[in-house]
């Protein structure tokens, strides 16, 4: 978690997912994802959804197409794609009381932590005066000093096939001054909801760098003050940016979208080639408004600066979003925001690696350092456009571009095989699976061996085209 030392990067799953796969944090990519439990179900039974062989569906080749004709066989795919979402949320809304996001509860599972809420600070701070009446309560009572904090362990959370998302189970660990291996988490604990309170009283909003620098000594690590940070959401039932604490921003947008930012009107068709930069208060956004036929989520910033500089959103109307690598709060929240709202299909542009099958997963199924929250932060059905793993043969990447996978590659990517939310989705499993047998892997970039341009001429128009995704 070297990062969160050094700036305010939201890689909230980072560390956990890196310490699970013994490995220390070296460079920009991450390999922060979902996973997680089988579902639990209602009479404590485990279901494990079981994968099938050979089900990809082989697009229909259209062979040597014009470029005029490749665009409006693209256009025509992605507005058909569109029209299908929608009807299947119109259906979705009518056989569920006109929700389309369900809970736990709806599907009569129990075991599992009630899921957190967007709260009003005035709502936080008289969830902040109950905790301290319990805890002056237990003293009084001759008890001590203790909280109940939910447990945020990978053995305390599983994954809901109905619901698509990892979820907290309903475990709970006893945070006490009378213990000594927990009485410095307590007075950090304390520490932070006194400054929570102030926070929300003065109706501001600070960094979770800010937050640290209140009490280095205490603290003495940022991870410290975070990691209390989210167990405190997870204590009130609050959403973690119920908080008044935030992340610097990170993730950008850009194309055929206009909002309102706390007033201001933003067009991100005017944002040149850097785009506008996804701001962490995404309940300031507002009045959200768009002509596209899509969403292109992009795993990088490279292959994003390259979308932008063609203007890709032009010819094919979308909105292009990226995080830049492990996706932080901002930009989950942001992204299921413009899902709910504008109802159009999500298009995944990722590595051809485990990892970037791992940040799929995380917009789509959560997070596991971030699971009591995943209601509110997972946005599902995102389509897998690419790179994937059958598409190095299929577009001849040449062998100079393939990189092999390490040991560390081949054994994330089994183990990727393993989780449930791979399972769930045959394709998947079988790119994955092709990926692991032949021990090869791929950056967006390599196809930048057929031109610099091919990306955004040839590639993303003929996967469009041929409505290649999975």
């Amino acid at each position: 978690r070297a990062s969160d030392t050094h700036d305010d990067d939201d890689d909230d799953d980072e560390e956990f997912i890196l310490q699970t796969l013994g490995k220390k944090k070296q460079g920009p990519k991450t390999s922060g994802a979902a996973g997680g439990a089988s579902a639990l179900k209602a009479k404590g039974g485990i279901t494990k959804p079981t994968p099938k062989s050979n089900v990809l569906i082989k697009p229909k080749t259209l062979g040597n197409l014009s470029k005029q004709e490749l665009s409006k066989r693209a256009l025509e795919a992605v507005t058909k794609l569109r029209e299908e979402l929608k009807l299947k949320d119109k259906n979705s809304k009518l056989a569920n009381g006109g929700r389309l996001m369900l809970t736990a509860k709806d599907f009569g599972i129990e075991n599992v932590l009630k899921e957190v809420e967007e709260m009003t600070n005035t709502e936080v701070m008289e969830e902040i005066l109950k905790l301290a009446a319990d805890v002056t309560s237990s003293i009084l009572g001759g008890n001590g000093f203790s909280i109940q904090v939910p447990t945020r362990s990978a053995s305390n959370q599983c994954y809901i096939e109905e619901l698509d998302r990892i979820v907290l189970k309903d475990k709970v660990s006893s945070r006490s001054f009378g213990t000594l291996s927990t009485v410095r988490k307590s007075a950090i604990t304390m520490r932070v909801l006194q400054l929570v309170y102030e926070l929300c009283s003065k109706n501001i909003h600070v960094t979770k760098r800010d937050l640290f620098y209140t009490d280095v000594k205490l603290f003495k690590a940022q991870l410290e003050s975070d990691e209390v940070l989210n167990d405190i959401a997870c204590t009130l039932g609050c959403t973690r940016t119920s908080l008044s604490v935030v992340a610097s921003e990170k993730g950008i947008v850009i194309g055929r979208l206009q909002f309102n930012e706390a007033g201001d009107e933003i067009d991100c068709t005017r944002m040149g080639i850097g785009g506008k930069a996804i701001p962490p208060f995404v309940d300031k956004i507002t009045n959200l408004r768009s002509d596209a036929l899509f969403i292109m989520l992009v795993e990088k910033d490279a292959a994003f600066m390259r979308l932008a500089e063609d203007r890709f959103y032009n010819k094919y109307p979308c909105i292009i979003i990226t995080a830049k690598g492990q996706p932080d709060v901002a930009t989950r929240l942001f992204l299921k925001k413009l899902r709910m709202t504008l109802q159009i299909p999500i298009l995944g542009l990722v590595d051809s690696d485990p990892y970037g099958l791992k940040i799929l997963s995380v917009y789509m199924s959560g997070s596991k350092n971030m699971s009591y929250d995943s209601a509110n932060l997972t946005t599902p059905d995102i389509k897998w456009l690419g790179v994937r793993p059958s598409d190095l043969d299929r577009y001849d990447i040449p062998e100079q571009c393939r990189l092999d996978m390490s040991e560390h590659d081949i054994r994330t990517g089994k183990e990727m095989l393993e989780e449930d939310f791979i399972k769930k989705n045959p394709a998947w499993y079988e790119e994955l699976e092709l990926m692991v047998k032949r021990k090869q892997k791929a950056e967006i970039q390599a196809l930048s061996n057929f031109g610099f341009q091919y990306l955004t001429e040839e590639y993303l128009p003929r996967k469009l085209a041929e409505m290649d995704w999975v």
